[in-house]
């Protein structure tokens, strides 16, 4: 049986396995007051806890995006999807802040690849033309993620206690995981996809894309290059915005703004709402740009970076408004901001590096940025109860607008593919 338009099928099924990657992540941020008491942590070892993770998931990011390049999106997805469900359910084994950022930081060991393989799957799956709105789509995974928790943890600790949230989690990933190795397939192999679309997919790839881009340059050659950096500079300056989202919005709502719990799940989530916006709106942006702005798609994918970063002002207004509601709302405009410019980011990367190195280029820039975050995070645990919030959101959107000005300098590429019939192919893969 041949499924139309099957790629966005697979698209989809990768954005679930991102929900519930970064529902793993995040429900520790909305459980934290509770859990935090519990186990008697302070700020400054749940500080640590969120750096044990981000840590772990630095180093292992190339380590992941070698892996994954190495044995394939397949298989190299499911493994790691099913470690990290498993520790994330034994986060509810913790007995105090040392064992929790343990068990964390197996957690980012093993979440390390769900942002190299989306980018892979996407890569194989869609045309250069629609790779940016593929990437806005699973992009989404990772904050509605973030938006699920607040209530998922709310409800567990109205039913039990926050350990029955981390477990739910963790069987939520198993269930993905068997889900995941039923139906991917490459589009060379899978049965379902039709002819046509197959042919429209891979004529409408890049040179590097293609069976013949077989080369592959060693991690240390990649670091040297050019290429590199021109996407782990911004990485290393945008990431600390979003794990200072992910890990800090729950505690600033309810010790800077004085909500109580339910409050925090009615507005928690919003922020997240508004990421998932910027995922899909910013995908979009590049083949407009593209279209209107008579650019290159390159040229489209640096203007949505732009205009991300420039929208990260909002959250930096925070400490200006009196009304928590209107703090919510700004750092709502920070959400959908930061996953704009993180959209198009990865839609550069999957430009720059071939089938045989997007993944591993990929896992390296998150290197960079969770070694950013990481830094930045415990340097945030410390000043927080020091200075307060709002410089911090200051220098979070200062951060970004340096990185729009490295992404505009440093990238570049030959905007080319191997086929320029798109109008025709589309037209029968449709």
């Amino acid at each position: 049986m041949k499924i139309k338009g099957i790629r966005w099928w697979m698209v989809s099924l990768v954005a679930a396995g991102l929900i519930i990657n970064y529902l793993a992540r995040n429900t520790l941020s909305v459980a934290a007051p509770s859990l935090m008491k519990d186990l008697n942590v302070t700020t400054e070892q749940y500080a640590h806890v969120v750096v044990a993770w981000q840590l772990c998931y630095a180093f292992m990011q190339p380590v992941a995006g070698f892996i994954l390049d190495t044995i394939g999106t397949k298989v190299g997805f499911v493994v790691f999807a099913v470690a990290w469900s498993l520790a994330c359910a034994a986060a509810a084994l913790s007995t105090g802040w040392r064992s929790l950022a343990f068990f964390r930081g197996l957690l980012g060991v093993a979440e390390a690849a769900g942002i190299p393989a989306g980018v892979k799957a996407t890569s194989e799956w869609f045309p250069a033309k629609e790779r940016s709105v593929a990437i806005g789509w699973f992009n989404i995974g990772s904050s509605i993620g973030a938006l699920l928790a607040p209530p998922l943890v709310v409800w567990a600790l109205m039913h039990g206690e926050w350990q029955l949230a981390f477990v739910l989690v963790g069987v939520a990933g198993i269930v993905w995981s068997v889900l995941w190795m039923v139906l991917y397939q490459h589009p060379r192999k899978q049965k379902m996809l039709g002819d046509a679309e197959r042919d429209y997919i891979l004529s409408g790839q890049e040179a590097i894309h293609g069976d013949a881009a077989g080369a592959k340059r060693s991690r240390f050659a990649m670091l040297r290059s050019r290429d590199f950096w021109a996407i782990g500079i911004p990485r290393i300056l945008s990431e600390p915005a979003w794990q200072t989202f992910n890990a800090w919005i729950p505690l600033y709502m309810m010790t800077e703004r004085h909500m109580n719990l339910k409050e925090v799940a009615l507005y928690a989530w919003m922020p997240f709402l508004a990421a998932d916006i910027g995922c899909v709106l910013g995908g979009y942006l590049s083949p407009i740009f593209h279209k209107y702005a008579k650019v290159s798609l390159f040229t489209s994918r640096k203007m949505v970076f732009v205009v991300g970063a420039l929208c990260m002002v909002g959250p930096a207004c925070v400490g200006l408004v009196a009304s928590p509601y209107a703090a919510v709302a700004l750092l709502c405009v920070g959400g959908f901001a930061h996953q704009t410019l993180s959209g198009a980011l990865y839609a550069i990367t999957s430009d720059m590096f071939g089938k045989n190195e997007v993944a591993t280029a990929t896992g390296m820039g998150g290197m960079a940025g969770y070694l950013g975050a990481a830094a930045f995070t415990a340097l945030f645990g410390v000043l927080v109860t020091r200075i307060g919030y709002s410089p911090l959101f200051v220098v979070l959107a200062v951060f970004d607008i340096i990185a729009a000005g490295v992404v505009c300098l440093l990238a570049r590429r030959d905007d080319t593919t191997t086929a320029p019939n798109w109008a025709a192919a589309g037209a029968a893969a449709k």
